[in-house]
């Protein structure tokens, strides 16, 4: 299930190439991958089975994309990809766990969740991250999926959580409709938020904007993380006028990808 992404132009080999984990060592080396970022270098509270791996429940029911240095062959990115049989099958998709979701989970299609998702320290800002974003929207065009949700996460400035500093950055178009009724479970409270403008938007959050996804309601409190989760939304459609633009064009690239069996 090899992601396959050549260059046109010349027939060098690549330095990463991304694919859907298809063995446990694979999916096993994306987990310590996410134990090193969110534990070790975020410090955030892991409830895992395993010492040194992010084994979190809901990763048996999903597919595991990942991007690899072809050098060394080590796993420097990673998300995991939920859909809608998975979800069934799991009884829940992860972002019910921190907000209300009847309102979009009642809309007709199907829906494919994003969640999990990590860059190794030493690729960050490169091509690692566009190449995983390829992965995705090759995956969620070729699964035939309708909307692509998931939660992004903005960590603490120096004097707190800057939400409103962060939501006056996103323009109006960007938000979802209220009609929705997102909401979080666990609201940012109170005594932890702030209003200096400290606080960008956060590269994954800028990049589900940039792909035409929506930022739905107010975030939810992760104390387990010590981040605030926003739900995004986005829309196949979206993806669909903007992919080409955003992935395809620039890196001249071409791509070919065998779904699971799930899908």
């Amino acid at each position: 299930m090899l992601i396959d992404v050549q260059e046109s132009i010349t027939a060098r080999k690549r330095r990463f190439e991304v694919e859907v984990a298809t063995d446990y060592a694979t999916v096993t080396a994306a987990q310590a991958l996410r134990y090193r970022v969110f534990s070790e270098e975020m410090g955030a509270v892991l409830h895992s089975s395993i010492a040194g791996l992010d084994v979190e429940e809901l990763d048996a029911y999903c597919d595991h994309l990942v991007v690899r240095d072809t050098a060394t062959r080590a796993i420097v990115a990673t998300t995991r990809l939920l859909n809608d049989e998975g979800a069934e099958r799991a009884g829940r998709y992860y972002s019910e766990s921190e907000f209300h979701l009847d309102g979009v989970l009642s809309m007709s299609g199907r829906f494919l969740e994003v969640g999990r998702t990590c860059i190794d320290s030493r690729y960050r800002g490169g091509a690692p991250l566009a190449l995983l974003w390829n992965g995705l929207a090759e995956y969620a065009v070729k699964g035939r999926f309708d909307y692509i949700m998931g939660c992004a996460s903005i960590s603490p400035g120096p004097s707190g959580f800057a939400v409103d500093a962060v939501y006056r950055q996103i323009e109006p178009e960007q938000f979802g409709s209220t009609a929705l009724g997102v909401t979080p479970r666990c609201p940012v409270p109170a005594y932890k938020r702030c209003v200096r403008d400290e606080s960008s938007i956060p590269p994954l959050l800028k990049a589900y904007l940039r792909l035409g996804a929506s930022v739905c309601g107010e975030p939810f409190w992760d104390e387990d993380f010590n981040v605030m989760d926003v739900f995004i939304l986005l829309p196949l459609k979206n993806l669909h006028s903007r992919y080409e633009q955003h992935f395809i064009a620039p890196q001249t690239v071409r791509h070919e990808i065998a779904l699971p069996a799930l899908v």
